[in-house]
C-alpha cells in the first residue's frame, strides 16, 4: 500500500496530541489540589483528547502495518469515542463555567461535585455507546453503498454524531450568550456602585469571558466544516475531502491543552515543578473560579 501524506500527518498529530494531554492527565491526576470540579472537568477533556491521539496513531498502524478488519474497527471505536468525548467535555466545562456565574453563592457545594460527577457519566456513557455501535456491527464493511466520509461508519452513524455535534455547539452558543447577559449586568451593578472589589470581581469575569469566547471560536472554527461536510458528503466523495475537514478537527485536540490548562498557573507551577524542581510540591494552591481557568 502507497503511503498516503495526509495519513502521515494525521499520524504526526496524534503524537502531538498523545504528548500533550498525557501531561495534563498525569498533572491533574497526581496533584490533591486538582480535586475540584473545573479540573475534573478539564481532566476528562485531556483524557479524551489522550484517547483520540492514540487513536490517530492506531489508525495509522492499522493502515499499513495491521490491516486486520477487527483492529480497523476497533480504532475507529476509539476515534468516536474519544472525539465524542472531547466534545461532550468541553459542554460539561461549558456549562460548569455558566454555573459558577450563575449560582455563584452555591457553587462550591457538594451540589455542585455531584452534578459534575453526573456529567462525566453521561459523557462518557454516551461517547462509548457511539463508539461501540461500529464494532458491534452497525458499520458498511458488507454494504459499501451505505458508507459514509469516514469508512467504515455507515451515513447514518455520521449523521446522528454530525446532529449530537450541532445541537452541542448551539448549547455551547446558548450558554455563552446568557454568560454575557450575566456580565453585562454585573458591569451595570458595578458602575452603580463603583466598588473597588467589585471592580476586580469584573475584571476576573472579564477574563473568563474572554477565555471562553476564544474556546468557542476555536471549537467552531476546528469542528464546523469537517460536520457540515458529514452531512453534505458520502461514500463517493473524494477521500481528499475527508482529510481535508478531518485535520482542523484533530488539532481542537492539539489546542485544547494550551486553552484549558496550561494557561492556568496552578498548572504551570506543577509543570515547572515536575520539569526542573522550580517550585516546592508543597506550596499552597489559590482557590480559583472556573471563569479563571
Amino acid at each position: 500500500l502507497a503511503l498516503n501524506p495526509w495519513d502521515v500527518v494525521l499520524c504526526v498529530s496524534g503524537t502531538v496530541i498523545s504528548c500533550e494531554n498525557a501531561m495534563v492527565v498525569v498533572v491533574i491526576f497526581y496533584t490533591p489540589a486538582f480535586r475540584a470540579p473545573t479540573f475534573l472537568l478539564i481532566g476528562s477533556l485531556a483524557t479524551a483528547d489522550l484517547l483520540a491521539g492514540v487513536g490517530l496513531i492506531l489508525h495509522f498502524a492499522s493502515v499499513y502495518f495491521i490491516p486486520w478488519e477487527a483492529v480497523s474497527l476497533l480504532t475507529v471505536g476509539l476515534l468516536v469515542t474519544s472525539f465524542t468525548a472531547s466534545v461532550g467535555s468541553l459542554l460539561a466545562i461549558t456549562i460548569d463555567r455558566y454555573l459558577s456565574l450563575y449560582n455563584a453563592l452555591t457553587y462550591y457545594s457538594e451540589r455542585t461535585v455531584t452534578g459534575t460527577y453526573v456529567m462525566l457519566i453521561l459523557t462518557w456513557g454516551v461517547s462509548v455507546c457511539y463508539g461501540l455501535l461500529p464494532v458491534m456491527g452497525w458499520n458498511c464493511l458488507k454494504d459499501p453503498s451505505t458508507c459514509s466520509v469516514v469508512k467504515p461508519l455507515r451515513k447514518n452513524h455520521l449523521l446522528i454524531l454530525s446532529v449530537s455535534f450541532f445541537a452541542v455547539f448551539a448549547a455551547m452558543l446558548q450558554l455563552y450568550l446568557q454568560i454575557c447577559r450575566i456580565v453585562c449586568r454585573h458591569a451595570h451593578q458595578i458602575a452603580l456602585q463603583r466598588h473597588f472589589l467589585a471592580a476586580s470581581h469584573y475584571v476576573a469575569t472579564r477574563k473568563g469571558i474572554a477565555t471562553l469566547a476564544v474556546i468557542l471560536g476555536t471549537f467552531a472554527s476546528c469542528w464546523l466544516p469537517f460536520a457540515i461536510y458529514c452531512l453534505l458528503g458520502d461514500y463517493s466523495s473524494p477521500a481528499l475531502y475527508t482529510y481535508v475537514t478531518l485535520l482542523p478537527a484533530t488539532y481542537n485536540s492539539m489546542l485544547n491543552p494550551v486553552i484549558y490548562a496550561f494557561r492556568n498557573q496552578e498548572i504551570q507551577k506543577v509543570l515547572w515543578t515536575v520539569c526542573c524542581g522550580c517550585f516546592s510540591t508543597t506550596m499552597p494552591f489559590r482557590s480559583r473560579s472556573p471563569s479563571d481557568v
